[in-house]
């Protein structure tokens, strides 16, 4: 796999997941650096009453346990809370952050509203960086790690 120096994270639930934290390390060079972006995902009511704070509180919160884990793993990282709309978020980061490649993270397909709307084929549409894919099953993530422990 390919290791680059400066990659750009979007990912929103699954932020906090083994096999993203487990991508990431294993594309960033050792001195790379790394931006972490947390879309705020609103309901279709927040969005119409203009309540972003709540989402924003809920995607912060997600993006610093991420840092956290990236911290105790060696990895140089830094975050923000980025526009609800993915693709959005996505343009932003890349505004001011100079991205060697972009990772992106969906739950599964079935349980992804990204991989429903064509996130990821729209990442690759606004940006002639490589674009990686990481599907991120918390679920089985969660009964794996308690089989672990047990």
């Amino acid at each position: 796999m390919d290791k680059y120096s400066r990659v750009l994270v979007v990912a929103n639930e699954t932020i906090a997941g083994e096999s993203l934290h487990r991508q990431i390390n294993e594309m960033t060079a050792e001195d790379g650096e790394v931006l972490v972006v947390a879309p705020a995902l609103s309901s279709r009511l927040e969005y119409v009453f203009s309540d972003v704070d709540k989402p924003r509180e809920h995607a912060q919160a997600r993006l610093d346990r991420s840092l956290e884990l990236m911290a105790a793993d060696g990895v140089t990282a830094k975050g923000l809370v980025g526009d609800a709309n993915p693709v959005r978020a996505l343009e932003d980061a890349l505004a001011i952050f100079d991205a060697d490649a972009v990772l992106v993270s969906t739950h599964p397909e079935g349980r992804s509203h990204w991989l429903e709307r064509g996130v990821v084929e729209k990442f690759r549409a606004h940006t002639s960086l490589p674009v990686i894919h990481v599907v991120v099953d918390i679920p089985a993530e969660e009964a794996e790690r308690k089989t672990r422990v047990a």
